[in-house]
């Protein structure tokens, strides 16, 4: 299958719907499929809206430049909608811990290195961590770009009472007051300490 160039995609948006379970694709726009059938569904979903065409330059295992061109519809809809639940399913420490992890594990099985206790270790961490990343994200598809249109989980961690701009009564703003003035007191030292140097 040769993906679309975005220029030459469809004028008019498509949308997609991709359904998770702890964090495994398992349906597109409410099927539920195997997984490499859904991959077969993604690719040709989104190589019709020009999604997924990369072209890059690599850095080899022996440090090496090299050009890749790569095509991967169906994979980039998978990559984007699942960072766009495990947004909405995952704390913020979890979250970046994650993601943090993950470019670790890319480099390794990148180099080879599949067979070896850690891979192990971090696919248990990463199984654990998946675990509340269940849902469905719907997708816009516009020549070569992907938005999201709605994203929800079971597991959501947010609450639209709390984060409002409004601030319901759940949410007190004189709170933050002593917060910033924790987080602002080695600033004020720092800034007493160049003020007696000069």
């Amino acid at each position: 299958m040769l993906t679309k160039s975005p220029a030459d995609a469809p004028d008019k948006p498509g949308e997609v719907t991709i359904g998770f379970e702890k964090g495994e694709p398992v349906s597109v726009n409410g099927s539920r499929m195997q997984a490499f059938h859904l991959l077969e569904t993604l690719n040709s979903i989104g190589a019709e809206h020009g999604i997924g065409r990369v072209d890059l330059v690599e850095n080899r295992f022996v440090g090496l430049k090299s050009r890749g061109c790569y095509e991967t519809p169906g994979g980039s809809l998978i990559m984007f909608a699942v960072r766009e639940l495990e947004a909405l399913a995952l704390d913020k420490n979890t979250l970046h811990y994650k993601q943090q992890r993950a470019l670790e594990y890319a480099e390794m099985v990148y180099n080879g290195l599949w067979f070896t206790p850690l891979r192990e270790a971090l696919d248990a961490f990463f199984e654990k961590v998946s675990e509340p990343v269940t849902g469905e994200v719907k997708l816009r598809l516009y020549k070569g770009n992907i938005d999201p249109i709605s994203r929800q989980s079971p597991y959501s961690l947010y609450s639209l009472d709390i984060a409002s701009f409004t601030m319901s009564a759940s949410y007190d703003q004189k709170d933050a007051l002593g917060f910033i003035n924790l987080i602002g007191l080695p600033i004020k030292v720092k800034a007493a300490l160049a003020g007696k140097s000069k």
